[in-house]
């Protein structure tokens, strides 16, 4: 769709992305000039009804959602045909300026932690509202130019100890009890996190269990993960244990919540300037 065009009134001034059957626009409102994402499923056939229903909840969960590192959503607006049916679901959110994590990386390793920080905080504000995001990974991290972290694509979300009927998540993230289709809880979302600093730091990708397409389900195995530490020396040794508790198989041995993870990224965060005193020191 060209610039120029409207959508339910809001002005189109562009695209920002696409996802599963749905296209994200920035609009403006004549009225008051204030700019927003409105994103936009079409429903063309029966299968796209799981699509509907994502943006349906991810509206619904991120609306009742209060916390800096979070996308706010503000309207959903159904469009339905002569016969009532849903053909269509268009979300009005927060617009986020910036570029995903995968393409703002941090600019160093103390950048890392405070991004991390900012993520741990927001999803400590999902869970406390009883949801995990269930998805966390790069590219559903926005970086603003002020470096603030905001976490967007809220479509897998779910309710705490839900047990989902398909298999949902990114197989480079995801966490073992994703695959085998069990309770879904705040550790999840530790494990998805954890699996984004590993790539972070190393620029490799925890190995995780993912269903094979041809077959039926067998599971690949896993492979031995080398500690953060060991691939880049330039990892602290409490951020590397950090990131290694995080990705653990199993969600007991994990961090407890996204609280504990802060707190041990601060207490990663003084130890890297500890070291960076002592090193001006001697020098």
């Amino acid at each position: 769709m060209s610039n120029g065009h409207q959508i339910l009134g809001y002005e189109v001034i562009g695209t920002l992305g696409y996802g599963a059957h749905s296209t994200i626009f920035s609009v403006r409102d004549p009225k008051d000039q204030v700019m927003y994402a409105l994103k936009r499923v079409i429903k063309e056939s029966p299968s796209d009804q799981r699509y509907v229903d994502q943006a349906v909840l991810e509206h619904e969960v991120a609306n009742q959602l209060d916390h800096p590192s979070l996308r706010k959503s503000l309207k959903l607006i159904k469009q339905r045909d002569t016969l009532l049916r849903t053909i269509e679901v268009l979300v009005l959110m927060e617009l986020v300026e910036g570029e995903t994590l995968e393409k703002s990386r941090p600019t160093d390793l103390i950048d890392l932690c405070e991004l991390g920080k900012q993520l741990a905080d927001g999803l400590a504000a999902m869970h406390r509202e009883g949801f995990t995001h269930g998805d966390i990974k790069p590219n559903n991290i926005i970086i603003t130019p002020q470096r603030q972290a905001k976490i967007i694509d809220l479509g897998q979300s779910c309710r705490v100890g839900t047990v989902k009927e398909r298999i949902q998540g990114t197989p480079d993230y995801i966490a073992p009890e994703q695959v085998l289709r069990r309770a879904i809880r705040p550790e999840t979302d530790v494990f998805n996190l954890g699996a984004t600093m590993y790539w972070l730091l190393t620029d490799a990708h925890v190995p995780t269990l993912i269903p094979r397409r041809r077959g039926g389900p067998k599971l690949k195995a896993k492979k031995k993960l080398l500690e953060p530490r060991q691939i880049n020396p330039d990892v602290p040794p409490a951020l590397s244990r950090l990131v290694m508790s995080c990705v653990r198989s199993d969600p007991r041995k994990r961090p407890d919540t996204m609280v504990e993870v802060r707190d041990r990224l601060d207490l990663a965060l003084l130890q890297m300037r500890r070291d960076a005193q002592a090193d001006a020191s001697i020098s």
